[in-house]
């Protein structure tokens, strides 16, 4: 008997489009005014390049980094730039066994100098929303690196946390269902969220607002 060929490439979830629009300026203001308030240093850039640059000045040459698994910094070229740049943690975790140095990578992934990612919502009220299939970037986001970077499409932008929870249901995950089934033929699922109100650590963490969509 032949066994059928997997042909489900495409989601069956249809991203709510509504959540891709960028943020209005006076919406932007008011969301890192209240990041600011709330511990979060933020830094405006107009497009994804400037953003980019902010990044790297922000980095101090030499510097430990991990790039969390993000569609934003892929669009940026950020975790090439990185790999050549500086102390990768992605390049050494490549190079590793799963099979016999899989609690070492763990270890690594959680705590690293630096870790530069992304989040998929933040609210005009200053909280910062990620939402995750493995949780494998949530230790370093939440605690356990030293520093951390968002960068945030300006589209990433909603009213208050109810928005930001429908934001990740209607649109976020059916993106990344989407594009989990084209990479590994398998779906997406939201296993794990983290909700970051106040960074209680003084410049531990910074995000950068790039009035452009990027990512989701």
């Amino acid at each position: 008997m032949a066994i059928p060929e997997i042909t489900q490439t495409k989601s069956k979830l249809v991203p709510n489009m509504a959540y891709a629009q960028l943020a209005s300026n006076e919406q932007i203001e008011r969301a890192a005014k209240a990041l600011e308030a709330n511990g979060i240093k933020v830094i405006i850039a107009a497009n994804g390049e400037e953003a980019k640059r902010k990044l790297f000045e922000l980095i101090p040459a030499g510097a430990e980094v991990f790039t969390g698994s993000s569609m934003t910094l892929e669009a940026l070229g950020v975790p090439a730039e990185v790999d050549q740049r500086y102390n990768s943690v992605r390049a050494k975790l490549a190079k590793m066994d799963r099979a016999t140095q899989g609690r070492e990578m763990i270890k690594m992934g959680a705590t690293p100098e630096w870790m530069v990612g992304s989040v998929h919502a933040v609210t005009e009220d200053g909280t910062v929303v990620i939402a995750s299939n493995t949780g494998s970037q949530l230790a370093g986001y939440a605690a356990a690196a030293a520093h951390v970077v968002w960068v945030v499409g300006a589209q990433k932008i909603v009213p208050n946390l109810d928005e930001a929870f429908k934001r990740i249901r209607e649109y976020s995950l059916p993106r990344e269902d989407e594009r989990a089934l084209q990479a590994y033929g398998m779906n997406s699922n939201i296993s794990k969220m983290l909700i970051v109100h106040r960074e209680v650590m003084p410049g531990r963490t910074t995000m950068i607002i790039v009035k452009e969509e990027l990512g989701f």
